[in-house]
């Protein structure tokens, strides 16, 4: 993925292989609570202790596909808020994977979200997320999403651990 003129990445993303992604699928379901339709990500790329990037596959079978603008399936955007949060999540919960007392953290806020592009069946979304802001409580990451070098959407979300 290269950066172009119509996009602005958050940070640097050319090192990120993700045919050897350092997060599969087992190592996400290990560090976030979430299963079965509400699993957003497919895999974490490369992470280091402030920022992320991840994916998200968008298949046909999926359960929105039929009813968000049926003929023209559109990954909702609430979907998209929700696999940045994950990614955030994962950034912060790492660290502490081999804790016997898993911490867990809730998303409790989003800002700022613009939808620039549209995301379908078929494409594979990329994931940035960049903490901008950590305390022993909460957690503010700055999120972005492309579809090949598309900025589909961007947003700020926020979590607390509980």
């Amino acid at each position: 993925m290269t950066q172009t003129t119509t996009s602005r990445y958050l940070f640097d993303i050319s090192h990120v292989d993700f045919d050897r992604p350092q997060g599969t699928m087992d190592l996400v379901h290990r560090v976030n609570p979430h299963r079965g339709h509400m699993v957003q990500l497919s895999g974490v790329a490369w992470w280091n202790d402030q920022r992320a990037v991840g994916w998200r596959d968008i298949r046909d079978d999926e359960f929105w596909v039929a009813g968000h603008i049926p003929g023209r399936p559109l990954f909702p955007g609430v979907l998209m808020i929700e696999a940045a949060a994950q990614l955030s999540s994962f950034v912060q919960l790492i660290p502490n994977i081999e804790d016997p007392n898993p911490k867990f953290l809730g998303f409790t806020r989003c800002d700022d979200a613009v939808f620039r592009g549209q995301v379908v069946p078929g494409d594979r979304l990329v994931l940035l997320s960049d903490l901008v802001k950590r305390n022993n409580r909460r957690f503010i990451s700055r999120c972005q999403g492309f579809v090949g070098d598309q900025l589909a959407y961007e947003v700020t979300v926020t979590g607390m651990i509980f």
